[in-house]
């Protein structure tokens, strides 16, 4: 993306985490600015929007990547653990989704790009709920694309295990 000049505005929970990949993306020639950004506040995803289009202008892409996954047995009635999964994994797209489109609208274009999860295809025992968030976020994205005149897009990318930061919510005895 930086051969091609784009810009970034990076949004993360933490500091440490921003000023790594930004640094990264510096390091290749590209511009990037971040923000600390919990997606589990409307308002928050509000301001990394007004940032991106204060700084460049505009915004052609938004990524709603963030993600948590307390995986176990649904029987382990993990309430709290679910809520999170649900504030993050859905309404934290969600949030992304509406602040971005207002931009999009008065652009008249722009891209939407929810990650997903092959674990919203593919059920297995002890990710039944964060197997459910997945597939919400499949489905609103799939409904959004039937339902956009085109002048917005939108994608779903349903990424493999990937090592990330995720996986420190996985607890050890369902690990692999």
């Amino acid at each position: 993306m930086a051969k091609y000049g784009a810009k970034k505005v990076l949004g993360a929970r933490t500091e440490a985490s921003l000023i790594e990949v930004a640094q990264h993306i510096r390091e290749s020639g590209a511009e990037a600015m971040k923000l600390v950004t919990d997606v589990n506040k409307k308002e928050d995803l509000l301001q990394l929007v007004h940032s991106a289009v204060d700084a460049y202008g505009r915004l052609d892409v938004m990524i709603n990547n963030a993600g948590v996954a307390h995986i176990s047995r649904i029987d382990e009635l993990d309430v709290d653990g679910w809520e999170d999964m649900i504030d993050t994994n859905l309404k934290g797209v969600l949030y992304g989704m509406a602040a971005a489109m207002p931009v999009f609208k008065r652009q008249q274009s722009g891209h939407m790009i929810n990650i997903i999860s092959t674990s919203g295809l593919r059920i297995v025992p002890t990710q039944g709920v964060y197997a459910s968030n997945k597939n919400a976020v499949r489905t609103l994205t799939e409904a959004f694309r039937q339902e956009s005149d085109g002048n917005i897009r939108i994608t779903g990318i349903s990424p493999g295990y990937v090592k990330t930061n995720l996986v420190n919510t996985v607890k050890d005895e369902v690990k692999r």
